[in-house]
């Protein structure tokens, strides 16, 4: 985290005073200047697991919402002494359901939406909001203010200072006091919403935070994946701008696949798909219904069908322009330690059997070892080509920080056109 100047403690206010109080901050404290003219960030921030871990006392507090490695490590270890399948991702809600279960009644200081990653606070935002649930239902609303700037001689100064406001409670508390947020995120400013957790874990508050105009930020990877599909699928037909997480990770995978069809000997081969297979971890399989999506969608193929097989694959029959019928699997693959992002992709099979030529075999994989499963199945016959991608592993406010660098008002339109089509192949 970058070092940031606090310009005052801290401070408690009832909720109906935020408002006010913030506007007269500036004006009193910095007369030059009324904060960074940049954009307004309301995060959801449950950290459930976290605040479970801290209170059976498998990790030292605060709690700051952040993912860092030792929550990480702490989450694995709750995975092997819950008996919990060793492919469960760590910082899932399978995890902090299975520690609900333990005793502990450890504290920790609550810093969420106090301590702000690196990655978000060089963006300078204009207005940070954290939602903070805690995990006593009953827990009084609570709700903190501050202004902050970076230090000189971290390339700050007056004009890009901001301010953080915290509210803080029980689940339904929280639902209450939503109404201090209309005042605090002024129109003239582009607002994010940034739902960072399950997207099924509250629906109703979830529709209340993310109405548009606000742009939406959230990861398909988290929550049930037929209810991210469709929630996904339904904010982009609505006109939302919205930007996933989930597919943001796969662009080392469209770009290694298009850089693998590039060569003009191989263009002609990507008319003749007869067969996509692609392998995810867990049974998670958005990221792989959207990376078949896209290819699908770039290719111009039609759905026929798709169903759900008694091994947790998807099977799925497209049309090509020509008539042939193309057939795709996505199929779950146990991982013995798996990312954090559930349902993350571990290699792709495409075969293709141009007219009158070889037949080619591309496989892709996270990792070397990742490829073997793949080449089974006869591909001997085949011209056979193998890529290693280069999946990078960063956290999550380093995603999210790239989104809103972006300041993108609408909706990737690769993603636009393969959220829909996604969300039929699961239904």
């Amino acid at each position: 985290m970058s070092p940031q100047l606090t310009l005052q403690t801290p401070l408690e206010l009832p909720p109906s005073e935020v408002p006010g109080y913030l506007e007269q901050l500036w004006s009193r404290d910095q007369p030059n200047n009324v904060g960074a003219h940049t954009f307004c960030l309301l995060v959801w921030q449950p950290a459930w697991v976290e605040q479970q871990l801290v209170r059976t006392g498998r990790l030292d507090g605060p709690i700051t919402g952040v993912q860092r490695t030792q929550l990480i490590a702490a989450g694995r270890q709750a995975v092997v002494d819950g008996d919990l399948p060793i492919s469960t991702p760590p910082l899932t809600e399978a995890v902090a359901t299975c520690l609900s279960h333990m005793d502990g009644g450890h504290t920790s200081e609550d810093l969420r939406g106090q301590h702000v990653d690196a990655a978000l606070s060089n963006l300078r935002p204009r207005r940070l909001i954290t939602l903070a649930p805690s995990l006593d239902p009953e827990q009084s609303l609570e709700t903190l203010v501050a202004a902050y700037c970076p230090l000189p001689e971290e390339g700050g100064g007056t004009v890009a200072c901001g301010d953080v406001v915290v509210l803080r409670g029980g689940k339904p508390e929280l639902q209450q006091g939503l109404a201090i947020l209309g005042p605090l995120l002024p129109e003239e400013l582009p607002s994010w919403v940034w739902w960072n957790g399950a997207l099924d874990e509250a629906p109703e508050l979830l529709q209340q935070l993310a109405s548009s105009p606000r742009r939406l930020i959230l990861d398909s990877a988290l929550g049930d994946p037929g209810f991210c599909l469709n929630l996904l699928a339904s904010r982009i037909e609505a006109g939302q701008a919205v930007n996933d997480l989930n597919w943001l990770r796969l662009g080392s995978w469209h770009q290694t696949l298009a850089m693998v069809f590039d060569p003009p000997h191989r263009r002609d081969a990507l008319g003749h798909v007869v067969q996509l297979d692609i392998d995810v971890e867990g049974n998670h399989p958005v990221q792989g219904l959207l990376l078949g999506s896209w290819i699908a969608d770039r290719l111009g193929w039609e759905l026929r069908h798709s169903q759900h097989n008694p091994d947790q694959s998807i099977s799925t029959t497209f049309q090509r322009h020509d008539g042939t019928e193309v057939q795709m699997r996505v199929s779950p693959v146990p991982m013995g330690q798996p990312s954090i992002h559930p349902g993350q992709i571990v290699g792709l099979r495409l075969i293709c059997k141009p007219d009158n030529q070889a037949a080619i075999c591309v496989i892709l994989c996270a990792e070397s070892g990742g490829c073997m499963r793949l080449e089974a199945g006869g591909m001997a016959s085949m011209e056979l080509i193998e890529e290693v991608v280069p999946v990078q592993h960063l956290p999550v406010e380093a995603d999210v920080s790239r989104q809103l660098e972006g300041g993108h008002d609408s909706t990737n339109p690769l993603l636009a056109a393969a959220a829909p089509l996604a969300a039929k192949l699961i239904s």
